[in-house]
């Protein structure tokens, strides 16, 4: 197959691409700066302007499947509204671009793979949500449902299909947000963050490309799917297992109103979460290489330890 990923450089397309070109398939990368597509057997690095789809759209035409992860990232202090701006510009400018690109392109791609988050519900305390729960109403959720309303006009086009994958924390030892959070307890000073009862979904990075992938080949993998693996755990439990595997102590609550000092409104990125399930995976005959927490922390860091 030939794939189209835009946001190719950064952590879940660069796993995504060496997945896909380890199998035979050709990926092609739509970045701004060519310098950041490492030269390699397989990839092409193709250059847009992340607004439009002007130079690109006869790669566009000749793909068997786009994938469109680009958006600045979220974990990057502090949130001013410059950068908030940014975070939901970034995502929509590009999805929009997508968009366009479907709209004028010769010959359409058959499927597209459109990037979410499960912080698309909101702040939701103990409740289990699936994919059909409502969109919650604070800064992270609205930026969700505008990155997944950018390309929501391709649903229409005909002999195009539009997956959108809701994703939860990726586990990954080398890149993400599993390392920062990891340092911490590395240090001899983890615990719970807050009340510690919020939830952390979670899943594994060879599921997440797996899911992906899967969800490429499936045809009649259409609408939102929650890529977390079936048993997400409260940031108590995460860390606890998180501090057990790497053979340190788990100790009191970091305070919330210190993070909320400290951090200000990006603390919701620590002590607010959800419990999401991934039923429309399940539902499809997707299965989990890595279901339970501690077993996953096991396979990251089995080598390390």
């Amino acid at each position: 197959m030939n794939i189209l990923i835009s946001g190719g450089s950064g952590f879940l397309g660069s796993a995504l691409t060496r997945s896909l070109v380890s199998d035979g398939h050709k990926v092609s990368i739509l970045t701004r700066d060519r310098a950041r597509v490492p030269s390699s057997a397989g990839v092409q690095a193709v250059v847009w302007d992340g607004r439009s789809s002007r130079g690109w759209l006869d790669v566009f035409s000749s793909m068997d499947a786009v994938v469109n992860l680009a958006g600045d990232t979220i974990g990057r202090w502090p949130w001013t509204a410059e950068r908030k701006k940014r975070i939901q510009e970034s995502r929509v400018q590009a999805g929009l671009a997508m968009t366009e690109a479907f709209d004028r392109a010769s010959t359409r791609p058959p499927v597209l793979i459109q990037a979410s988050g499960i912080g698309y519900y909101g702040p939701l305390g103990s409740r289990q949500v699936a994919e059909s729960e409502r969109p919650g109403n604070d800064f992270i959720a609205q930026v969700a449902v505008a990155w997944e309303n950018s390309t929501s006009e391709v649903d229409a086009l005909p002999g195009v299909r539009r997956a959108i994958i809701r994703t939860s924390i990726v586990l990954d030892t080398q890149k993400g947000i599993l390392p920062l959070m990891s340092l911490s307890v590395r240090l001899f000073a983890g615990g719970p963050l807050g009340s510690g009862q919020q939830g952390v979904s979670w899943i594994h990075i060879d599921d997440e490309i797996r899911a992906i992938r899967f969800l490429i080949e499936n045809q009649s993998a259409r609408g939102a799917f929650n890529l977390s693996a079936p048993q997400p755990v409260s940031n108590a439990e995460f860390f606890r297992s998180l501090a057990k595997e790497l053979g340190r102590p788990y100790w009191l609550p970091a305070p919330a109103f210190a993070m909320k000092l400290a951090l200000g409104e990006m603390s919701t990125l620590l002590l607010d979460g959800q419990y999401a399930l991934p039923k429309r995976l399940l539902d499809l005959g997707f299965q989990f290489n890595h279901e339970r927490v501690e077993t996953a922390f096991q396979a990251i860091y089995h080598s390390k330890n």
